[in-house]
């Protein structure tokens, strides 16, 4: 590394009055302590999925997923501004965890909107959508008023921007009113309070202020708030939402509303400048970031744009004048100038980062000072809880300000820069790289700063025999689609870089304005071990190697082709009209799909490879489950080997393997080594899945009792990473030694799948978190799929142990999937991939389904 850097209804008025009255008490004087600034900073609490031992959906999950299904509802695009809306008003909720903070409870909310929105013409509330928990997300924007016509004008000038940015550069009308957007995302972990409490005083502020700078502010700017992006979480006191999910993992994969809604947001509103209030890194942390730098942005013009608002944020946080010895309040931090690594910005799936390919050319997370999450919630006097919350709601609310004033006194270079950025996209130009001379007024740019792509001229995702699975081909184009990139389907076949591709194939021009989310991706990624020595968080991922589909890159060549933009992918769904049916379970949709068929006594055999064999009396049913789920069901003759059934699976598992099971349709009854002491119904149970939280070793003679009870009626038994290896010799299932990588490697691999009921014809790649492999395999223990030769690491970090040992070199050609049979009778699978690892790799879910449903005969 190189030297360090130097709609609205009248309420009463003293409804009004007192919901604009609710705010943190005050900070006191009272010196405390907190954080060390020279510990390794953890953004958002650690690199891996919290471990649960028993999750559960709350109450009104279920409900809320099945309302806001797939899609975000997106946000109103006529009409001008104010929008007001008048917002439900919930019961009071005492067990609201922000009311021990003096900060506002959820429940707080509505009203205060409500009465916010009544202050003047200035304050606009959206519902943008519903958590996971079924709590209404509220989107409040601050601008001087709009009529109609104006609003269509700004509309215009937006979509301008990003889809003709050259033209838009020379559009005087844009530089002259166009409103600068700026977007502040707020609570997005539930235990990270203050934000909100910060947003609702800003908004207060904004609607009541007289001066020419407000004034100046609101006629040049749209500000754009979400007030808490996790209600669940901020009533509960959890840094998830209420599936048990981390937010600020999810915007690769949008798995969840919240996320979705959010990148709607960024859609919809397009941001140029862009903050994300966290907690709790003492002193103050505000990005940009150490090494290494996402390969896929325009990086010069997004450093030079966030280190200046990041001065500007450092001395508003300073202004307030906070000290160590005073307060306990550390000075503020900018990891790009203070630290050599640690806090990286390489992957998409936070939401300043993943901001940056929206158009955001300034984009920050903040992290506040004070803890007053976990332990200290849980231990430290209300007082001084309260005193904590106040410094941070006043932290937080001076970056806000800080922002703002940035936004005001830089709207022409900050829209400018949005413009450059989608024009470089649609031009197909090279990044620039970063130096002291492309990026004037940030000091200490190196070597260890430079991280650009090589564009790739387009991607093909074909159709038809070309496709491994056309439910997930059709996934991905409809998640490029809702993250705004630009997709055409050939009307007839084509043929580019010498490969001919059939007509209904969708092609990816990489000319595009959003070009560096296209390659977030679809690309396979990069390996950097070799670049730091560590990584904040996950380091590879791939869309187009891990959701299923067959992709191909086009490095050079025009695409010569008749195609249409198109807004959804074409329906897939299909169901033969002679025969039994054979439907493939590589997709989790098909497993959906199966296991809907299952519950409703359809009696369903599995052939050797891998597949559901559906007699053709149940082809209305397959016919609907088709159209529903985009899946294909088959003419064949096949007869099977084995009887598919009904399975309810217990597991032991993280909330995001949880997700992943409950979205390919198990049932699944969540089990730990409490819950096995205290007398878990094993009855209820047909399969066994195990990573986290059930020690074989730990439970009491009459529950391993119960266990092997089970396990001696032929219960299929998954056990995955090192918890599971744990479990398996602890029950001695398996005769196999699991061998530990890299703790903290991660990323995407190549592996080997062999041909069978498990992994076979399942896809060549897959995700890998703390990576085992296994040796000593026993008499009867079968490989089901192995990692690549040579270096199997894709995209990612993996680093041996300096004796040689751990690396992906290591981990070339051994085991990473083995099954057999226990001494009991039980079919066991030990994985030591992640293939459900944050709902993400979902072409890998297919093998863990399969190895659920892999009962003997």
């Amino acid at each position: 590394m190189g030297m360090p850097r130097p709609v609205l209804l009248a309420t009463a008025t003293a409804t009004a009055t007192a919901a604009l009255m609710l705010s943190p008490l005050p900070a006191t004087a009272a010196p405390g302590a907190d954080g060390d600034r020279s510990s390794h900073p953890v953004r958002d609490g650690g690199t891996t999925d919290s471990r649960v031992a028993s999750p559960a959906l709350p109450s009104a999950g279920a409900a809320a997923l099945s309302s806001v299904g797939t899609t975000s509802l997106g946000l109103r695009k006529d009409g001008g501004y104010p929008r007001r809306t008048v917002l439900d008003t919930l019961p009071e909720n005492p067990a609201d965890k922000a009311i021990k903070l003096g900060l506002a409870p959820y429940h707080a909310l509505a009203p205060r909107l409500n009465a916010l929105q009544e202050l003047g013409d200035r304050v606009s509330v959206e519902v943008t959508g519903r958590s996971a928990g079924g709590h209404d997300l509220y989107l409040v924007t601050v601008t001087a008023p709009e009529s109609a016509k104006e609003a269509a004008e700004q509309e215009r000038m937006r979509e301008r921007i990003e889809n003709s940015p050259a033209s838009a550069a020379k559009d005087r009308r844009i530089k002259e009113s166009y409103k600068t957007p700026v977007f502040i995302n707020n609570n997005i972990h539930g235990n990270e309070w203050e934000g909100t409490d910060a947003a609702l005083k800003l908004i207060e502020e904004l609607a009541r202020a007289k001066d020419g700078r407000t004034k100046k502010l609101l006629a040049t700017s749209r500000i754009h708030l979400n007030v808490t992006a996790n209600p669940d979480g901020r009533i509960a006191g959890t840094r998830a939402n209420g599936n048990g999910i981390d937010l600020n993992r999810d915007f690769i994969t949008a798995s969840q509303p919240e996320a979705r809604a959010i990148r709607q947001i960024a859609v919809d509103k397009q941001p140029a400048v862009m903050l994300d209030l966290h907690g709790y890194v003492n002193g103050t942390l505000i990005e940009p970031t150490t090494p290494p730098h996402g390969e896929n942005y325009e990086y010069d013009l997004f450093l030079k744009n966030s280190y200046a608002n990041a001065l500007g944020m450092e001395e508003a946080v300073n202004d307030l004048g906070y000290t160590a010895e005073k307060d306990g309040v550390q000075p503020p931090v900018i990891p790009f100038r203070d630290q050599e690594e640690g806090w990286d910005d390489w992957p998409p799936i936070f939401t300043p980062q993943y901001m940056a390919f929206q158009g955001a050319v300034a984009s920050h997370t903040i992290e506040i000072p004070m803890r007053v999450n976990n332990n200290d919630y849980n231990n430290l006097p209300v007082e001084e809880l309260r005193r904590r919350s106040g410094i941070n709601t006043a932290v937080a609310g001076a970056a806000m300000r800080s922002t703002l004033d940035f936004a005001r006194e830089n709207r022409e270079t900050l829209i400018a820069d949005q413009i450059e950025t989608f024009r470089r996209g649609v031009a197909g130009e090279k990044q620039r790289v970063v130096s002291e001379e492309t990026v004037p007024g940030v000091p200490g740019i190196g070597p260890e700063d430079i991280y650009t792509t090589d564009f790739p001229r387009a991607y093909v995702i074909p159709a038809g025999a070309g496709q491994r699975s056309a439910s997930a081909a059709a996934r991905l184009v409809d998640h490029l689609i809702a993250n705004d990139v630009k997709v055409q389907q050939a009307r007839k076949s084509f043929k580019v870089a010498g490969r001919d591709y059939p007509a209904g194939s969708y092609v990816v021009d990489m000319e595009q304005a959003k070009r560096g989310i296209a390659n977030v991706i679809l690309d396979e990624g990069r390996d950097i071990s070799a670049d730091v020595s560590s990584m904040y968080d996950i380091s590879g991922w791939s869309l187009g190697l891990l959701w299923g589909a067959s992709v191909t890159k086009v490095q050079r060549g025009e695409p010569d082709f008749s195609g249409r933009a198109v807004n959804a992918a074409s329906p897939v769904g299909s169901v033969a009209a002679k025969g039994d049916l054979k439907l493939r379970l590589d997709d989790p949709k098909e497993f959906a799909a199966l296991n809907s068929l299952l519950a409703q006594g359809v009696q369903v055999r599995r052939t050797a490879d891998g597949a559901a064999i559906v007699p053709s009396s149940a082809r209305r049913k397959a016919g609907i489950l088709a159209d529903r789920y985009g899946v294909v069901f088959t003419a064949t003759k096949d007869k099977g080997v084995a009887a598919l059934r009904r399975t309810t699976v217990a597991a032991a598992v993280n909330s995001g393997e949880l997700f992943a099971l409950r979205e390919m349709g198990f049932e699944v009854l969540p089990v730990s080594t409490a819950t096995a002491n205290a007398g878990f119904d094993w009855s209820r149970a047909d399969a066994l899945y195990v990573s986290t939280g059930l020690s074989h070793g730990a439970l009491n003679e009459t529950a391993r009792a119960a266990l092997g009870e089970f396990l001696a009626g032929g219960a299929p038994v998954v056990a995955l990473g090192s918890g599971g290896a744990a479990f398996n010799a602890e029950a001695a299932l398996l005769t196999a030694t699991a061998v530990e990588g890299d703790g903290n490697a991660n990323g995407v691999v190549r592996v080997l799948n062999t041909p069978g009921p498990i992994t076979g014809g399942t896809q060549p790649h897959s995700f890998v978190y703390s990576p085992l492999w296994f040796t000593g395999l026993g008499k009867g223990v079968r490989t089901e799929q192995s990692y690549g030769g040579g270096n199997p690491l894709v995209s990612g970090h993996w680093r041996g142990d300096a004796d040689g040992t751990g690396g992906p070199q290591a981990a070339a050609g051994q085991a990473a999937i083995v099954s057999g049979t226990s001494a009991a009778g039980a079919p066991v699978t030990l994985f030591g991939t992640e293939p459900l690892f944050r709902d993400h790799p979902k072409g890998a879910f297919a093998q863990v389904g399969r190895a659920l449903l892999n009962r003997l005969p």
